[in-house]
């Protein structure tokens, strides 16, 4: 029983952190949508880089929400009633983002795609800074006890969240610029690559202050400190990220991308790593924490659920390659004016 709880643990965390990577470049590229989309044609160009893909990258989420309900059910019934408020928020923005991307085209009124490019925006900063809010205060722990829960929306807005949140902001912005980078051309490709130097720098100085602030707001580093090989995902997220700069000013712009593929993937180990074997901490009372071993469930379901991953992740992740294949070309405003279904 106790190496499928462990199991399905990790998947849990390569869920999410699957997710993340895939989701992030279009969420960073969401936010720099308004921002280096000078005219209605680039705008129109960095929709089309992300209209093939986007939707299928929720996929991992739902799967990600899924195995948490299915693997640890009452962990999933805590964290959807304690976070409710928050989660309902981000539910809202992602149903915006999506709506957005979908009916900004569908009319050439400005005051229409104005409204869109707004909902573009917050749709895809607010679940950026949400997931990073809502795992910082589930590495640092939850108020509660045996009476409940002892907190609200405005209590995960604490420092350390917050900081969780901006790491989680910067790290989808490089993602996006990397991304827009691979799949534009022209004046907009340039713009893209003007801002990667800049944004490398505030990541880098966010991930220091998220690295201290976690030393002293968490026990994550407990788990570090007593089996060191641990160290090897942090040092693995570090690397990735400093290769991210390396890479750019070689000009192999690709090689950086999958530089930020791996740094996002192993910071969120490193979160993982650190939380084991709790999945909602209590920063109250450890005894009323939500642990793989408490809240999971029978070995026979988690039996089923390994069954089954085996059986269709790896058709999922063949058919995410033969996407990401088949739309791996960038994106020009021709092919879009051509085409305005194409992608």
């Amino acid at each position: 029983m106790e190496y499928l709880q462990i199991t399905w643990f990790a998947l849990w965390g390569l869920l999410w952190a699957v997710y993340f990577m895939l989701d992030g470049f279009v969420l960073g590229t969401g936010i720099l949508h308004n921002f280096i989309g000078k005219s209605d044609d680039d705008k129109k160009v960095m929709i089309h880089t992300v209209g093939p893909v986007w939707n299928g990258n929720e996929v991992w989420l739902v799967t990600a929400g899924g195995a948490t309900f299915a693997a640890f059910p009452t962990t999933y019934a805590l964290m959807f009633s304690y976070l409710y408020t928050a989660l309902l928020l981000l539910l809202f923005a992602l149903i915006i983002r999506g709506v957005s991307i979908e009916f900004r085209d569908k009319s050439e009124s400005l005051r229409w795609k104005s409204l869109w490019d707004k909902g573009i925006l917050v749709g895809s900063f607010l679940p950026a800074l949400l997931f990073g809010v809502a795992f910082g205060n589930i590495f640092k722990g939850l108020p509660m006890d045996a009476a409940g829960y002892h907190g609200n929306l405005f209590s995960l807005l604490n420092p350390y969240g917050l900081v969780t949140g901006i790491l989680f902001v910067c790290l989808f912005l490089m993602h996006g610029a990397l991304y827009l980078s691979l799949k534009t051309t022209g004046e907009l490709r340039e713009r893209a690559k003007k801002i990667i130097p800049g944004l490398w720098g505030v990541l880098l100085v966010v991930a220091v202050v998220f690295l201290g602030h976690t030393y002293f707001a968490t026990k994550l580093f407990d788990n570090y400190l007593s089996f060191p090989a641990l160290f090897a995902l942090l040092l693995i997220a570090v690397a990735a990220l400093l290769s991210i700069i390396v890479f750019y000013k070689k000009e192999h712009l690709f090689a950086a991308f999958i530089s930020s593929c791996v740094t996002i993937v192993f910071v969120c180990f490193t979160g993982v790593a650190g939380l084991f074997p709790n999945l909602i901490p209590s920063s109250l009372d450890v005894n009323y924490s939500m642990t793989i071993y408490n809240s999971s469930s029978s070995f026979l379901t988690l039996a089923i659920m390994t069954a089954v991953a085996l059986i269709f992740v790896p058709i999922v992740i063949a058919y995410k390659i033969w996407v990401y294949r088949l739309f791996s070309k960038p994106v020009t405003i021709n092919e879009v004016l051509a085409d305005t279904k194409l992608y």
